[in-house]
């Protein structure tokens, strides 16, 4: 039965006697064919069987007329529900007697229960909703774009002049490694850093910004064919192809967009570790190789060597 299916004029009191008298009645029925069933036994003559066999069929008769007429009367105290059902003529639906196969009254009752709780909810969140300030409109967006101060000028545009000192002073601070700084295509800057005779690391920057970083041995060519760098092309060594991925790694972790040369000298520090790439153990396993590869992480914070996976 659907929420709120009982009308006002509806005796709650009486419905509830009246469910009582229906228990008693179908109890006493059962007792009538529990007569029926066990027909005449425990007598010792045959009209003893018959007397006591009427007598019982009897008192569960009139048990069961006693139940039929409270229930009569009980229902007319119950009244008459409301004409305005909720859910109109389809409620003629529940007399189909192919229910079990079209169940389409019990369908519309769980339909017309969520609808109702859809609404409920529906009301409450537009209550709260109605409460927070977030009425926007074209006018008040014009306003709030009036009182807003203008955007301080971004660091992702810097004078080339700048770039270049930064590099310089970067290129002073470490002196096993050497950078060269060219411009082929404009004012993005590309960096050739050269680590010992360990190895060369091509560094692609949007002004102080590094994009892309590739590594590779210290004897592979870094040009291509046309005399630039190339910037596309892995290492031929599995070695130097794990250290571009942590390098990778390390321009996700090096993050700090209000102060660019700070990233860009704390990457260049932590690619100068790899300066003892060969020479470095483990500092968890204290061994130099492992699957033929020697300890190829630096950790961010202490730079010390890790192999691949030694440093979970």
């Amino acid at each position: 039965m659907a929420e709120g299916a009982l009308s006002p004029g509806v005796n709650l009191e009486a419905f509830s006697q009246a469910i009582a008298a229906i228990q008693a009645l179908r109890s006493s029925v059962t007792r009538v064919f529990d007569c029926l069933k066990d027909g005449m036994r425990n007598k010792e003559t045959l009209e003893g069987r018959e007397k006591g066999f009427v007598a019982a069929f009897q008192e569960s008769l009139h048990s069961v007329s006693r139940d039929l007429g409270e229930l009569e009367r009980l229902s007319n105290l119950v009244g008459k529900p409301s004409e305005n059902h909720p859910l109109h003529n389809s409620g003629l639906l529940s007399l189909d007697p192919v229910q079990d196969k079209t169940p389409l009254y019990s369908q519309l009752l769980q339909a017309y229960k969520w609808s109702n709780k859809l609404q409920y909810h529906a009301g409450l969140a537009s209550g709260l909703l109605n409460q927070q300030s977030l009425k926007r409109s074209a006018n008040q967006m014009g306003v709030s774009a009036k009182r807003r101060p203008k955007a301080q000028p971004t660091t992702l545009v810097l004078p080339p002049q700048y770039v270049d000192d930064v590099i310089s002073r970067i290129d002073r601070m470490f002196p096993e490694m050497s950078i060269q700084l060219s411009r082929p295509n404009g004012t993005s800057a590309m960096l050739l850093v050269t680590l010992g005779k360990v190895l060369k690391v091509i560094v692609v920057m949007r002004s102080l910004f590094i994009d892309r970083t590739i590594v590779k041995g210290y004897n592979e060519n870094v040009y291509t064919e046309d005399g630039k760098l190339d910037i596309w092309s892995k290492s031929n060594y599995q070695v130097f192809q794990k250290v571009t991925d942590h390098a990778t790694t390390a321009l996700l972790h090096y993050q700090l967009p209000q102060m660019p040369d700070v990233v860009v000298r704390s990457f260049m520090t932590w690619l100068r570790s790899y300066i003892k790439l060969f020479q470095a153990p483990c500092q968890r396993c204290g061994k130099f190789l492992q699957d033929g590869l020697p300890p190829t992480w630096r950790d961010f914070r202490t730079l010390e060597a890790f192999h691949d996976t030694c440093r979970q």
